[in-house]
């Protein structure tokens, strides 16, 4: 009864039903009169029956909705613990499940789990708790490979069963599409592929950024961030990254601490050695490692070159100065301390000159999956000219200048595009062609120059490729593309949400999605890739 006199909402919802009857039962009486909460919901669901008009009845009907919902679930607050089933998986691969009604969000805890949670937050729909225990683990639930999993912000589902994960981003993937996108649940069921995972799913990446810091002893230590925080986890051998990194950074630590070079603090930005970038290459085994510093120079860069050159496969120490109180990574100039400032890779048969500014994918496994399917749903036979959108380093243009008559390549960042060049060279591919700019400003300007150079034509392109970033592509470059009237687009994505905003916009343009292909580009993380391919459709003009 006091629950109730103290929820506002449910007193408000009660004067709405009886401000509308026709016949004198005071508030007071149903309030105050000492009945079940069941038989008061009875005498205001019949009161709202009664009211004046049918306006006024609906919206009694719908305070009655609201009381009814009231009294079948519980408001938790702020440190109350419950016992969770957990029923399904959040987009952030957090646990979903309900204490008496009230939804909860619970990280690390795997579909099927039941578990003991504390609420952390408690806000008036659902709330955030921790995992306390896990009362009955779930067939999904696998032992962490890595030992600081749960505090690391890197991995959040690598508690999750390998084939469930990549079950959970297919449903992620086609969840988002039916949602955001407006496709039919029937439409997407035929054209979507099996997803494509990888038979390892650990120690793929090649690239990792470890920020350093300082124990408690006063030590530089290297690792991760703890989730949402800036709290470094120590942690030299991330199970993600290749086993050449613990090597390197104990190295580095080392040479740290016995000539007391300090870690970056944030906190008064005080310090010098911000991160450590280290570069793996797949095929070629070269690796790269830079230094990311506050300040001009790096003390002791002899005893670090000494150590670091004799690793095997080293062939490029470098570091970049970024003396900014900022959360970017890396500073705009790099400087060469020993070999050269680049190491190179393949994807398939392309080869590619990798800068520490380079945007490179960071799974070569998967990333030749990946385009292989761009390449295959460009469709190209020889004769196609192709537009490349954010191509970075010209790692998807390449790899479809080996089938195109003519690939152009546009990316915002100037050193990208100076690699791009390069590796065109390096494969002596004569049929690519970069720029440098925003693609939502050179192509609509390429497409006005055009018109204007060559009056009563418009330009034209085959086949439209964009991998744009997580934001995905802006409706003016939407709307160019579709003035160029391509007969294929292959749209890669990391962000399905963004995917599906586009996608909606394309198809609402003359445009059909054909096919998709969820390709797991992170494992043991919430984040996938995706390709598809839309047609234009016949006779759209």
């Amino acid at each position: 009864m006091k629950r109730v006199l103290q929820n506002r909402e449910f007193q408000q919802d009660i004067d709405c039903i009886e401000s509308e009857m026709n016949y004198t039962m005071s508030k007071k009486l149903i309030l105050r009169h000492p009945l079940s909460l069941l038989h008061r919901k009875f005498l205001c669901k019949k009161h709202a029956s009664r009211a004046s008009s049918d306006e006024n009845a609906k919206k009694a009907k719908r305070s009655w909705k609201r009381i009814q919902f009231y009294g079948r679930r519980k408001i938790m607050k702020k440190n109350d613990t419950a016992v969770v089933k957990i029923e399904d998986i959040g987009i952030n691969g957090e646990g979903i499940g309900k204490a008496d009604g009230y939804t909860l969000f619970i990280k690390d805890t795997v579909m099927g789990d039941l578990v003991e949670v504390k609420v952390m937050k408690a806000k008036k729909n659902y709330g955030y708790a921790k995992l306390l225990r896990v009362i009955e683990p779930s067939k999904n639930r696998v032992e962490a490979k890595c030992p600081v999993a749960k505090q690391c912000g890197g991995c959040q589902i690598q508690e999750m069963d390998y084939q469930e994960q990549l079950q959970f981003k297919q449903k992620k993937v086609i969840g988002n599409l039916e949602r955001i996108g407006g496709f039919a649940p029937e439409v997407l069921e035929k054209i979507t592929q099996p997803v494509c995972g990888m038979d390892e799913p650990f120690h793929y990446r090649n690239k990792a950024q470890f920020p350093i810091g300082t124990d408690k002893d006063g030590k530089a230590v290297a690792g991760f961030y703890a989730g949402r925080t800036h709290q470094i986890i120590p942690n030299t051998d991330c199970a993600l990254g290749v086993s050449q990194n613990q090597q390197i950074l104990e190295e580095i630590l080392s040479i740290m601490n016995e000539n007391h070079i300090p870690a970056y603090n944030e906190q008064d930005c005080s310090g010098l050695v911000r991160h450590i970038l280290i570069r793996y290459g797949f095929t070629t085994k070269e690796i790269m490692v830079c230094f990311v510093i506050n300040g001009d120079n790096l003390p002791c860069a002899d005893k670090f070159v000494d150590k670091l050159s004799q690793i095997e496969g080293m062939r490029s120490i470098t570091f970049s100065k970024n003396k900014e109180n900022t959360n970017v990574i890396m500073g705009k100039e790099i400087e060469v301390l020993w070999g050269d400032g680049y190491i190179t890779d393949y994807i398939g048969n392309v080869k590619y000159q990798i800068s520490p500014l380079s945007f490179y994918q960071v799974n070569p496994v998967q990333t030749e999956k990946l385009y292989k399917y761009a390449l295959e749903y460009a469709g190209l036979t020889g004769e196609e000219t192709v537009w490349d959108l954010y191509c970075g380093i010209g790692t998807i243009s390449l790899f479809l200048a080996q089938k195109a008559k003519q690939v152009y390549g546009v990316e915002i960042v100037p050193q990208a595009i100076e690699d791009a060049k390069q590796n065109a060279e390096l494969n002596d591919m004569k049929n690519a062609q970069f720029f440098v700019g925003k693609a939502e400003e050179i192509l609509p300007a390429y497409y006005e120059n055009y018109a204007k150079e060559h009056p009563g034509q418009q330009a034209h392109a085959d086949v439209i490729v964009v991998d744009p970033p997580r934001k995905g592509c802006e409706e003016a470059l939407l709307e160019t593309m579709v003035k160029m009237q391509p007969d294929r687009i292959v749209y890669v994505s990391c962000d399905s949400a963004t995917l599906a905003r586009d996608l909606k916009y394309l198809c609402g343009e003359g445009y059909a999605l054909e096919k998709v292909q969820v390709v797991d580009q992170f494992p043991n993380t919430v984040h996938t890739e995706c390709v598809t391919l839309l047609q234009r459709s016949r006779g759209k003009k």
